[in-house]
């Protein structure tokens, strides 16, 4: 049984049901399902009671729920204690990132860290949020770059970035639709939109499908989980002139002479990037690194900016 299956059932006993827990841990419903199942058909037991009010620990489950809370609380005791006497020695920090972050946000904090601890190994993994959730609660990764707040007390939260997104079009079909101050939301009410799966981001895509839906435009299906958003997926589907797809000004990638990014008029969809981290670390490494995170930045995106230069 994994440390991670251990959080999974006591979340769920704690909420009191499969829906409140996969909340809570910012996973889908399913998934956790299916941990629960594996835990249940890997000790030949019953662990829960399920019914329409939600879930109840059987006498079995609750001995479970004391050992793994032990457990859990000695884990991390112990991960306390290795990241208070590694802070100032030979340490590798882990740090779970979205596909798409702007290229100094990350990258000035980890210049001002190398010459502060120049014996930190730095580890850089691309990761969905509910993802870096996941690796936080297990001890996977130390710091996470996320597109939610993670509700909660577990875990302490900053603000580092906000972005005012703007859109990617074909750029015929953009020359039809921008005006002075960029393209209107509701005119894109006949194209597809190229999302990512709600399973990747609850909360995100939730916010964002909202706005769409409050502009007229149907957010369509979902892409299958485990397929991420990727550059090559969004310019591949949006230079058809069928679709557009989401983007920041001054988006990484570069852009096919087909394609164009203008800025959306009224910005009504802003993407907040929060770094998270264990609210009972003790490592002087990470405080340094998200004391070099604590900058103030202007929002990305203000309506003079236009990133036709992206590239």
């Amino acid at each position: 049984m994994e440390i991670r299956a251990m959080r999974a059932f006591v979340a769920v006993v704690e909420a009191g049901g499969l829906s409140a827990a996969a909340r809570r841990l910012h996973i889908s419903q399913p998934a956790l399902s299916q941990t629960v199942g594996s835990l249940e058909r890997e000790f030949g037991e019953q662990l829960l009671i399920r019914s329409s009010t939600g879930v109840q620990a059987t006498e079995t489950g609750l001995a479970l729920l004391a050992e793994a809370r032990a457990v859990l609380a000695r884990y991390d005791q112990a991960l306390a204690v290795m990241a208070a006497r590694t802070g100032e020695s030979a340490a590798t920090l882990r740090i779970g990132i979205p596909l798409e972050l702007p290229a100094e946000l990350l990258s000035r904090a980890l210049l001002d860290l190398s010459a502060a601890y120049p014996a930190t190994r730095i580890k850089v993994r691309h990761l969905s949020t509910a993802a870096q959730v996941e690796q936080l609660h297990s001890g996977e990764i130390e710091l996470g770059l996320l597109r939610e707040r993670p509700p909660g007390q577990e875990f302490d939260a900053m603000l580092v970035v906000e972005e005012r997104l703007g859109v990617l079009l074909a750029a015929e079909r953009a020359a039809e639709l921008a005006g002075p101050e960029g393209i209107r939301l509701e005119s894109l009410n006949e194209l597809a939109w190229v999302g990512f799966p709600r399973s990747g981001s609850p909360a995100w895509y939730d916010e964002l499908t909202a706005v769409l839906r409050s502009h007229g435009v149907d957010p369509g299906g979902q892409f299958a989980d485990g397929q991420p958003l990727i550059a090559e997926v969004k310019l591949a589907s949006v230079s058809a002139g069928r679709a557009f797809t989401l983007a920041p000004p001054g988006w990484s990638q570069p852009l096919p002479d087909s394609v164009t990014w203008f800025p959306l008029a009224g910005h009504p969809i802003v993407r907040r990037t929060w770094a998270v981290w264990n609210a009972g670390s003790h490592r002087r490494d990470l405080g340094h690194l998200i004391a070099a995170l604590d900058q103030p930045r202007p929002l990305r995106g203000v309506p003079e900016e236009r990133a036709d230069d992206v590239g």
